[in-house]
């Protein structure tokens, strides 16, 4: 391992009423390993609230800090990127997961960093929860949709519990019999009336979802959950989409809002949505969610914007409880009207502007929030006390410079480039992907929306858009910028836009073995070309780069000839087709072929058409 040393002290600065406090070493050396960036994902705080531990997901490593003085007290270095942390305060163990197509997850020695053991678990792990007791540890395996309950005695797997799709958040009820998860991404077709992602109840003794509850149609991109002290209820974020409206605008949240949707525990069912914009401001990509000791106090972090926002949570029931009752709220005369209103948190909350950016990870220490800030690799200390909240700045190390690909992804994820901050591109695109929503864009007409497609390889196998609108991913971005953003941008920010989609790389597929095809995929490709698939979808991108009529136009878009879409990580991409009409992929080759216009199906047998399937979901 090539490790280079680094001895290094900064003095405390205040400026401007904000405090900066630079990694300090206290005596310490610290391994850096050539680290160009931190990338700070997930931050959890030690029982007394004076040390955070950080996940830091492009150096490989977590690192414990003193609060108080911005030390830095420990570095463990992790052979696969962190992301995300639980600690178990009373036996002293810090539960990392690391990402992998054969994801682990870690448990350290919180004191010495030693690494106790090494569990193995799915698909890149995400997310770990540990019960109040410290029995039970609870792991999201993103792409193999579902979650591994271990035994934290034995670090032995349980079993797994199967949720909706792409579990990316986890949290315990304080008696540890129940689970709330959260679920990123809806997982049904998107060219129906009603479109959203659900949050997942689990029973964690008997291993079983109690129920899968459906947000508010729209509800996409879920990140961050926990429950309120009591277990009364859970608090998830995400974002809102008006995707059944023309993006003729922006203002009002006409295109997305955020929200945090609010789960009644006792009933198991969805309590209500609470818009975190303002009227004329947006809070876009709201991330980490987190619930103070004492039940009072309510903080999100706002990845797109920068910001921490602090509701007052006893408020905001006491608010809600009216409105139930039938009394008038603002503009909210029922609990229906309330993920409309972007008044209804007036007087509740404050929105804390922080000195960095992209906030996603947060936690509570003490009487302050911490979040950390991914692309300027800082940690944000927000005194939560009095009207007027400090903000101290705790930087993680020396800043690289950013390269263009850095800087392009860090646009990406700005909302601060669009008009009133409403959104960002990853805002329909979470992680260069896809929210699985269809949008009415108006680049094709109107009243012919499309679904959301991801961005990967989007460069390499122009034209771009459903019907080949753009003539290359360039004209794309520029035409986002301005038409979606509603944003003037200099040429250099597309340019640097333009650098990171270009070198983004494909995830492995679940539904490889070892890396490697299967038995049934390897079956499956061979059908693949005997069927005449791979006449349109060659490698390496599986897309020749035409358009045809496979006669599934409708409406507006009837008899028109459509992109042939990339194939790879196509089983990360559903619902599949330009509007989204199936959500499995064996329905999109088989049932919705007709005519075997694209490949002929017809005639396959059962074994046939699922070995197919198989490969094509392996690409």
């Amino acid at each position: 391992m090539n490790l280079r040393f680094k001895l290094a002290r900064w003095p405390l600065v205040m400026v401007a009423g904000l405090v900066t406090i630079s990694v300090v070493q206290a005596g310490w050396f610290r391994a850096t390993r050539d680290i160009a960036y931190y990338s700070p994902c997930a931050v959890v705080a030690s029982a007394d609230g004076r040390d955070v531990f950080v996940a830091e997901y492009t150096a490989n490593q977590v690192v414990k800090i003193d609060l108080a003085s911005g030390a830095l007290k420990k570095v463990i270095a992790t052979q696969l990127p962190p992301t995300g942390l639980a600690l178990d305060s009373k036996a002293g163990i810090l539960y990392v997961t690391l990402e992998a197509a054969e994801g682990q997850v870690a448990a350290y020695d919180a004191e010495t960093g030693k690494c106790k053991a090494l569990i193995p678990v799915g698909h890149t792990p995400v997310a770990p929860a540990v019960s109040q007791d410290g029995k039970m540890l609870a792991v999201c395996n993103r792409f193999n949709n579902d979650v591994s309950l271990i035994d934290a005695s034995s670090r032995k797997e349980l079993g797994r519990v199967a949720v909706c799709r792409e579990p990316v958040a986890a949290a315990f009820t304080p008696d540890g019999r129940r689970m709330v998860v959260a679920n990123h991404l809806p997982a049904m077709p998107a060219n129906s009336d009603y479109l959203a992602a659900a949050v997942s109840i689990v029973d964690s003794v008997s291993r079983t979802v109690v129920t899968n509850l459906t947000l508010p149609n729209g509800s996409t991109g879920l990140r961050g959950v926990c429950v309120s002290p009591d277990g009364r209820f859970a608090y998830v974020t995400h974002t809102l989409g008006r995707y059944q409206l023309p993006t003729t605008q922006l203002e009002r949240g006409w295109m997305n809002t955020s929200a945090i949707s609010i789960v009644d525990l006792q009933a198991d069912k969805l309590l209500v949505s609470v818009l975190l914009d303002d009227v004329d401001l947006g809070a876009a990509n709201p991330w980490g969610v987190a619930c103070s000791g004492d039940g009072k106090t309510l903080c999100v972090a706002h990845a797109g914007t920068h910001e921490i926002s602090e509701i007052d949570r006893l408020a905001l029931h006491e608010r809600l409880d009216r409105v139930a009752k039938g009394e008038k709220v603002g503009v909210s005369l029922s609990l229906e009207d309330v993920p409309n209103d972007l008044s209804f948190l007036v007087g509740l909350r404050k929105r804390i502007k922080l000195p960095g950016n992209g906030p996603r990870g947060l936690c509570l220490a003490g009487d302050s929030a911490v979040a950390g800030l991914y692309f300027s690799d800082d940690l944000a200390v927000v005194q939560l006390k009095g009207e007027n909240p400090v903000v101290r700045l705790v930087s993680l190390g020396p800043k690289a410079p950013l390269t263009q690909e850095r800087k392009g992804e860090k646009y990406f994820n700005d909302a601060q480039f669009c008009f009133q901050e409403w959104q960002s591109c990853a805002s329909c695109h979470p992680d260069g992907r896809a929210d699985g929503l269809n949008w009415d864009l108006l680049n094709d007409g109107i009243g012919n929306p499309k679904n959301t497609k991801s961005m990967l390889f989007c460069f390499q196998t122009p034209p771009s858009m459903s019907l080949g609108i753009r003539e290359n991913a360039a004209k794309g971005v520029r035409a986002g910028l301005k038409f979606i953003q509603f944003a003037v941008r200099p040429e250099e920010d597309a340019l640097a836009i333009d650098e990171y989609l270009t070198k983004m790389k494909p995830v492995p597929s679940p539904y490889l073995v070892k890396g490697k095809l299967s038995k049934a995929a390897l079956r499956g490709k061979k059908v693949f070309t005997a069927a005449g698939c791979a006449a349109c979808h060659p490698a390496p991108f599986y897309t020749d780069l035409q358009s045809y009529d496979i006669g599934l136009g409708e409406g507006v878009d009837n008899d028109k000839p459509f992109d042939t879409p990339v194939l790879v990580e196509c089983w990360r991409t559903a619902p599949y087709y330009f509007d989204g009409r199936a959500f499995a992929m064996k329905e999109a080759l088989i049932k919705l072929n007709k005519g075997d216009k694209h490949g002929k199906t017809s005639t396959l047998s059962p074994q046939e058409a699922d070995d197919l399937t198989e490969y094509v979901l392996s690409l």
